[in-house]
């Protein structure tokens, strides 16, 4: 990757995790103000949806740190090592507690006539998705896996190689 790719790729993820950061810090306190003069209906719901909001974020986050991370490994040629399972790891586990926010906010805003039938589906389409997502990352770490068993293997190679030579 090169270092213009590499530095484009941060300046995205300084933007992203400075959005995020911006509506965990502005934004969700605007909410819980917006909520606490709503419909009677929402006051036991403000809690929770504040809640699962934040914690949102709060995956995004984990996943922009580890994509951080996981590209300084690229730039300095060491991603193909048992030490990005770690990253890729967690990021599969932040991408999975996403979808289980988003379940548990459809859960919450089903019952009763506050929000349309159609928008609680919507929400399980988008959970689907972000599930996906995760499989996808499952199956890159499956390709990073082999990748680094195949390089671990031409090592080994290269030294017996050397030895003969």
């Amino acid at each position: 990757m090169g270092k213009l790719t590499v530095l484009a790729l941060r300046a995205v993820l300084v933007a992203l995790l400075a959005g995020s950061v911006f509506v965990q810090a502005v934004m969700a306190p605007l909410m819980a103000a917006d909520l606490e003069g709503a419909d009677p209906g929402f006051a036991p719901l403000r809690v929770p949806f504040l809640t699962i909001a934040v914690l949102g974020m709060v995956m995004v986050e984990v996943v922009l740190v580890c994509v951080w991370r996981l590209v300084a490994m690229v730039a300095r040629g060491t991603v193909f090592s048992h030490a990005a399972f770690r990253y890729v790891d967690v990021v599969i586990g932040a991408v999975v507690a996403a979808a289980l926010l988003m379940a548990a906010l459809a859960f919450l805003l089903a019952p009763g006539d506050a929000v349309p039938p159609g928008m609680i589906l919507m929400m399980g389409g988008v959970m689907v998705a972000i599930f996906g997502v995760a499989l996808i990352v499952l199956v890159l770490r499956m390709l990073l896996a082999q990748a680094v068993a195949r390089d671990i293997e031409a090592t080994r190679m290269r030294a017996e190689l050397d030895e003969v030579i």
